[in-house]
């Protein structure tokens, strides 16, 4: 009888111990976690609010279209039809909503180009790649390609 005594000792020290654990994780969870947090999913609800407040910083497609009429069509017929204006050309959310005179500086098509199309391990196979020593060293890539429709101009 005794000893079963002795073994309840061990088992409450356990129990104890783990107890004292969950009390420090609520605690430490209820300082650390912000409020909100989890409402709408694994993020935090108020940064709704915060997000609303900042302009955004890219115009989407639409916006480049509603000035740049030429190049809507000329994409539907290349390669990059699927490409965002942006994705090149950078951030454009305050050049489209008119807070700057400035108009955007027009990208280095080989850095540009490069980023995307030189070989790289993980792209697929039908992804077209360079490589730049064999395709060619010099020059910008708008030499022989054009940059909304690709193919050899």
């Amino acid at each position: 009888m005794r000893e079963t005594l002795k073994d309840r000792a061990h088992l409450l020290r356990v129990a104890a111990v783990f107890a004292a654990g969950l009390v420090v994780f609520f605690i430490a969870r209820g300082i650390l976690v912000p409020e909100g947090f989890g409402q709408y999913g694994h993020y935090r609800a108020p940064a709704l609010k915060d997000v609303r407040g900042t302009a955004p910083s890219f115009a989407g497609r639409q916006a480049c279209a509603d000035c740049h009429t030429d190049v809507p069509d000329v994409l539907k017929k290349g390669k990059h039809a699927g490409v965002g204006c942006e994705a090149c050309h950078g951030p454009l959310g305050a050049h489209a909503r008119g807070e700057t005179d400035v108009a955007p500086v027009r990208p280095s098509p080989r850095a540009v180009c490069l980023t995307c199309h030189t070989a790289k391990e993980g792209l697929p196979s039908t992804f077209p790649r360079i490589v730049v020593k064999e395709h060619s060293e010099a020059g910008p890539c708008t030499d022989c390609h054009e940059a909304h429709a690709p193919g050899i101009s």
